[in-house]
């Protein structure tokens, strides 16, 4: 386990922190700091009232919550999205309704949740060739035939 510090920011006031909704889950919750409607096709980057310190050597994933999705098409774009360890501004959700009706966020309404995990850092090398594969360059969908 990871220490994260966090600093509520003044919207934030009152709202709980992130939070596992049970001993097995992955990510924690965390809610809306706004009030606001997302209509269909609407996008936003909903505060959360919040910053945190990430350790460095890791990063924070922001992923949908699944009840969200399924009932209301409430997803998260760029999703999962990245938290570098070095950002230290406000975590927002760009939350968007695919969904046919208005959706409305409420106060503290858990949006999204986070995920925190280690980084594997890479150096490219450049090289003349690549390895053959039976796959080979094969896109999209090449797999399932």
């Amino acid at each position: 386990m990871i220490e994260i510090k966090l600093v509520r920011l003044p919207h934030g006031d009152g709202l709980p922190l992130p939070r596992y909704a049970s001993e097995d889950a992955v990510g924690l919750d965390i809610g809306a700091a706004e009030e606001l409607t997302l209509q269909p096709g609407e996008r936003h980057a909903v505060a959360t009232g919040f910053a945190i310190e990430i350790p460095s050597g890791y990063e924070v994933q922001v992923r949908p919550r699944s009840g969200l999705a399924m009932k209301n098409g409430i997803t998260c774009l760029n999703t999962p999205g990245t938290i570098d360890s070095d950002y230290r501004g406000e975590i927002k959700v760009i939350l968007v309704n695919l969904g046919q009706e208005p959706f409305e966020v409420r106060r503290g309404e858990r949006i999204a949740q986070l995920v925190p995990a280690p980084v594997l850092r890479a150096d490219f090398v450049e090289a003349s060739a690549l390895s053959d594969t039976e796959r080979g360059g094969g896109g999209f969908g090449s797999t399932g035939r």
